[in-house]
């Protein structure tokens, strides 16, 4: 027997036992190699019938329940399960969990006789009080062995669950249940797959972006409803630009489909080559091309893509505003007054100039992943380089719509991110802390940086081929002049503002080209800004910067009517690559517009943040009341209003029916570049070679042909026609009137050995 167990109380000498069969009971339960928890002292704080357990043979005994004290198996199993004040059971916190299990499992108590107890127990009571530790009589016999069969059960299911401590709980189910816990709350019921999806869905749809998006778009359509009035037959302010830029996204759609190498020989200027490149191609919208087939579905696919222009360049603003800082409705009033800025509705025969949502979309995706705001400026927690990597391939997409607007966009990126980079030089050469950027954000950076770098290159060099082929496309100093606005063009809107058109009508019939020279982006932005250069939820250096840069993209976009250029627009146009190609300044207003939505932002926001407060002092909870709302709104109403337009929607002339059967290569008389235009968006059902032509400049074999072919049909027309590989000759009735080919036209034809039909309204000659 060890020391420590010669010095605890004979437990035996209680039940009227010997203090031998005492020692033998304590050696028989004590595990070699494991602590003698039987050595444990008295607790005389411890009831006796929790401490006198078969499990605990060694540990001082407990007064035994004389047969007359007896109380229920109810009452002793309640008793036996009462936990102390600090919420711990008792028995489990005299002793170890591994001395319990083990306990558990082989402590056996014994009687006088040196018999186990479990002797004389069924099998389903030994396993309750092995399992559960329950004292015994002076017989040796375990108390459990009184108990129903159910608390049994119970005792022997907690032992299954592994909880050995709340053996006694079996007696607290048999108490009457709680009357109060009808009173609780139910319990939340567990939504299934499809109450997920739908929550996961609804949430996204409700999402600030979901809407945004989804307001831009009905607001496009809202704006510009005549469009889908007749989509199919009629294209936004005249027929003739928007007839090219039609047959340029479906040409690109049906070449990338049937022959993508032949993407920059169009079917238009024979035989002529590089002709896809004379102006903006609105190659980005390449897949929509891909859809339809035929001038109406041409019509159709540049109305959808009208809208959504629109509707994109909403987004794109509010968003780039919103991730500098603005609110929500700053972030609107600067959006709409982006995309509906009275001096874009002079635009609306242009799409490329139209097709301006990249820049601020891009802009902001790049700011957003950099974890960047004008606001709380670099927070490198907010970094994601997928948002860098999708912001250079938004802005790549931006610059393959064209470089009307697409150049001025890259050169500011390029300077941005040389701001940038000195920016973290000098930080370096004067031992600042570090920022914190990344690999993966400078891997993000190289690798869509360089996709935009790349898409650039190859989308200029059809560019430089045009320029080197065709002399006659460089931009000279006395064409820009031609295009340069005047100081007042900055008050000036255009015919198609409905609110100011007819005002303005005698000042814009004093400039030279009002339909680039008319560049009010709204006297609401205006008013708006300079109440942000006051009130305003950027700082001061902000707006100072702002201001900046309102003044020298408007300086710039005054071309050669500020002091003649000289330190301004023509150091650019000679020294620049590709800014030679911009004859028109007066767009570079489009980055004036944005500045001046950023300023304005600025104001609604503050005016919004005053707003707020004022609701938190006089309303519970702190929401602005109607009549504060609608105050807060009424910026928003006002740009909108400016910006309504009265923009005519012209019919586009029918496609000839000869159109649809002759085969290239084909030249339609009279031959203009109004004319040309639809022609090209005629050749869409076929895409057959044809001599006809428009662009931003008419090349010098198309004068030629224009001119040789004024008398047709005569023998010197016919014989160069042949020699240029010419085999058919369309000449329209309806549009020769007051011309040279009006007096030959009925002619006979027999001697210049050709053939003459008359198809339709057309004539038809096959040389």
């Amino acid at each position: 027997m060890s020391t420590d167990q010669s010095k605890v109380t004979d437990p035996a000498s209680d039940r009227g036992t010997s203090g031998a069969a005492a020692e033998r009971t304590v050696a028989q339960n004590t595990t070699p190699g494991r602590p003698a928890d039987a050595a444990k002292p008295v607790d005389t704080n411890t009831p006796a019938d929790i401490r006198n357990t078969p499990a605990d043979a060694g540990k001082p005994a407990r007064k035994p329940a004389d047969a007359s004290d007896k109380t229920t198996d109810a009452t002793k199993a309640a008793d036996a399960t009462d936990p102390p004040a600090d919420g711990t059971n008792t028995a489990d916190a005299e002793k170890p969990a591994d001395a319990t299990k083990s306990a558990a499992t082989n402590d056996k108590p014994t009687d006088t006789s040196g018999k186990t107890a479990d002797a004389e127990k069924p099998a389903d009571a030994t396993k309750s009080a092995a399992t559960n530790d329950k004292p015994t009589d002076t017989s040796g016999k375990t108390a459990d062995a009184e108990k129903p069969a159910d608390a049994t059960k119970s005792a022997a299911t907690n032992d299954k669950s592994g909880k050995t401590a709340e053996a006694g709980k079996s007696a607290d189910a048999e108490k009457p249940a709680d009357p109060f816990a009808s009173f609780a709350p139910a319990p939340e019921p567990v939504p299934g797959r499809l109450r997920r999806i739908g929550r996961a869905v609804g949430r996204r749809l409700t999402h600030e972006w979901t809407l945004a998006a989804l307001a831009s778009l009905v607001l496009a359509v809202l704006m510009n409803w005549p469009t889908l009035k007749y989509p199919l037959y009629e294209l936004p302010q005249d027929t003739w630009d928007p007839s090219l830029q039609a047959w340029q996204v479906a040409w690109s759609g049906h070449i990338l489909l049937t022959d993508p190498a032949q993407l920059w020989q169009s079917n238009a200027f024979f035989p002529q080559t590089w002709t896809f490149a004379f102006s903006d191609t609105l190659l980005g919208y390449a897949p929509a091309g891909m859809l339809g087939h035929g001038p109406e579905a041409a019509i159709l696919r540049y109305n959808i893509v009208f809208l959504l222009a629109h509707a994109l360049a909403t987004f794109g603003a509010y968003a780039l505003v919103r991730q500098l800082g603005s609110g929500r409705i700053g972030a609107a009033v600067a959006g709409v007054g982006y995309t509906y800025a009275p001096w874009l509705l002079a635009q609306a025969g242009h799409l490329h100039i139209l097709s301006n949502g990249g820049i601020p979309l891009a802009l902001a995706m790049l700011a957003r992943g950099h974890g960047w705001s004008l606001r709380h400026g670099y927070r490198p927690e907010r970094r994601r380089p997928g948002w860098v990597v999708a912001g250079w391939l938004v802005a790549a997409w931006q610059l393959s719509l064209g470089f009307g607007i697409g150049l001025v966009f890259a050169y500011v990126l390029g300077l941005i991110s040389v701001v940038v980079l000195l920016g973290w030089l000098l930080r370096r050469i004067r031992r600042r802390p570090r920022r914190e950027f990344g690999f993966r954000m400078v891997l993000a950076d190289v690798l869509g940086g360089g996709a935009f770098a790349a898409a650039g290159v190859l989308l200029a060099i059809p560019y430089f081929k045009v320029a080197d082929l065709y002399p006659e496309a460089r931009r000279t100093a006395s064409d820009l002049h031609a295009y340069s606005p005047p100081p007042s063009g900055f008050v000036t809107a255009p015919k198609e503002s409905l609110i100011w058109g007819q005002l303005h009508e005698t000042v814009r019939n004093g400039l030279p080209w009002p339909p680039e020279m008319t560049l009010l982006p709204g006297f609401v932005l205006y008013a708006l800004a300079a109440a942000g250069l006051f009130l305003s939820i950027w700082t001061v250096r902000q707006r100072l910067l702002l201001l900046a840069g309102v003044l020298v993209s408007g300086i710039l976009a005054m071309g050669t009517a500020f002091f003649d250029g000289t330190w301004t627009y023509l150091p650019l146009f000679e020294h620049l690559p590709g800014w030679d190609g911009l004859r028109t300044p007066g767009r570079l207003m489009l980055w004036t517009t944005l500045l001046l939505g950023v300023l304005a932002a600025g104001s609604v926001g503050a005016f919004a943040e005053r707003a707020r407060l004022i609701s938190a002092a006089e309303r519970v909870p702190p929401r602005p009341g109607p009549f504060l709302r609608l105050v807060t709104l009424l910026p928003l109403l006002l740009v909108l209003v400016e910006g309504l337009n009265s923009t005519p929607h012209e019919v586009v002339p029918p496609q000839p029916a000869a159109m649809r059967t002759a085969t290239g290569p084909i030249l339609v008389l009279p031959s203009n570049q109004n004319n040309d235009q639809h022609v090209m968006l005629w050749s869409t059902s076929k895409f057959q070679d044809i001599v006809n032509g428009g662009s931003g400049f008419t090349p010098a074999r198309l004068a030629e042909v224009r001119q040789a072919t004024a008398n047709f049909p005569d023998a010197a027309s016919i014989d160069y026609l042949r020699q240029l590989g010419v085999r058919t000759v369309v000449v329209l009735r309806d549009r020769i009137a007051g011309t040279t080919l009006e007096a030959g036209i009925d002619q006979p034809v027999d001697l210049l050995g050709i053939q003459r039909e008359d198809v339709g309204e057309t004539v038809v000659y096959r040389l």
